[in-house]
C-alpha cells in the first residue's frame, strides 16, 4: 500500500472513500468483511429448528446471541476456546 502524504484533515476524509465503480472498493469490502469473519465468526448450531411462532424462533436467535456474547468475554479473559463443529 503507498504511503501519501495528506496536508489536511479535509484530505484524509477524502482519502477513505472509493468511488462506487472503482475496483478497490470491493476488494476493500471483501478485506473488512473477511477479517470480520475471522475476528468474530457467526455460527449458529448445526441442525434444523423448528419453532410454533416467531416469538419462539426470536427467543432461541437472542439464546444463540447471548452464548455468542458470553463466549466472546471468554475468550478476551483468557477462558478456554470453544469445541470446532
Amino acid at each position: 500500500m503507498p504511503v501519501r502524504r495528506l496536508e489536511s484533515l479535509e484530505d484524509a476524509r477524502d482519502a477513505v472513500w472509493y468511488e462506487p465503480d472503482d475496483p478497490a472498493l470491493w476488494r476493500t469490502i471483501r478485506a473488512v468483511w473477511e477479517l470480520a469473519a475471522r475476528l468474530c465468526p457467526y455460527r449458529f448450531p448445526p441442525g434444523v429448528y423448528r419453532q410454533r411462532s416467531i416469538e419462539e424462533s426470536n427467543q432461541q436467535r437472542e439464546c444463540w446471541e447471548q452464548q455468542r456474547v458470553e463466549l466472546a468475554g471468554r475468550r478476551l479473559q483468557g477462558g478456554p476456546k470453544p469445541e470446532a463443529g
